[in-house]
């Protein structure tokens, strides 16, 4: 019996293991789909990217979520023509910390009411942390060639931080309204072969019972 639960649990790792690479390479594609949202800061592009992301974490939990939102981030930033390390980094707070704040609250209240909370939640967490990055990191990136340096980003970054946080904003509810929509119909898929697996194995158990 307990050599049939390993292998009930090595096929559920190996199908969960699987589909996060499904999602993270839907996530890949989706992220060639951006525009910009606030003409005045054009540089600020949206993309449909974070919704496999976001997807996976509500199905698998906090962990499996940042783990792809690393790995999309690391290929977007440097396989995809993306903005290399400054890229990857701000990529990764965005959407690390949307992904660990949502799934975080969402994984053991599993309600539409509490999925709406911890969308707000998120948003609210990474409209915070964007301002802070943008403050201190962006500056530090792109302060080469301009006059003034880091200083003179600095205050760019102060003098366009009400249009960021408007970006990030918008970027929020797109984000948690396109995953409320349309998360049921993909978790069906994320979870059927752990649900079926889960169905079996009383039946398996009870055989090996007689």
């Amino acid at each position: 019996m307990t050599e049939n639960l390993n292998q009930n649990k090595q096929r559920i790792s190996t199908d969960k293991i699987a589909k996060m690479g499904l999602m993270s390479a839907l996530a890949c594609v989706m992220g060639f789909v951006r525009f910009p949202i606030i003409p005045a800061v054009g540089f600020l592009t949206y993309d449909f990217a974070d919704i496999p992301i976001i997807i996976t974490a509500f199905a698998y939990g906090p962990m499996p979520g940042i783990l792809v939102t690393a790995v999309v981030s690391a290929i977007q930033a440097f396989l995809l023509g993306g903005d290399g390390m400054y890229g990857f980094l701000m990529h990764l707070l965005a959407s690390g910390v949307f992904v660990l704040v949502s799934a975080s609250y969402y994984k053991n209240r599993k309600t539409k009411k509490h999925a709406v909370i911890s969308l707000v939640l998120a948003s609210v967490a990474m409209i915070g942390v964007m301002a802070v990055a943008n403050i201190y990191i962006t500056p530090f990136y792109m302060a080469a060639g301009v006059e003034g340096g880091i200083a003179a980003v600095k205050k760019m970054v102060f003098d366009l931080m009400p249009l960021i946080v408007l970006f990030n904003l918008i970027k929020a509810v797109l984000n948690s309204v396109i995953t409320f929509l349309i998360y049921k119909k993909i978790s069906g898929f994320l979870h059927r072969e752990s649900i079926r697996r889960k169905v079996e194995r009383p039946v398996e158990e009870k055989s090996m019972n007689k």
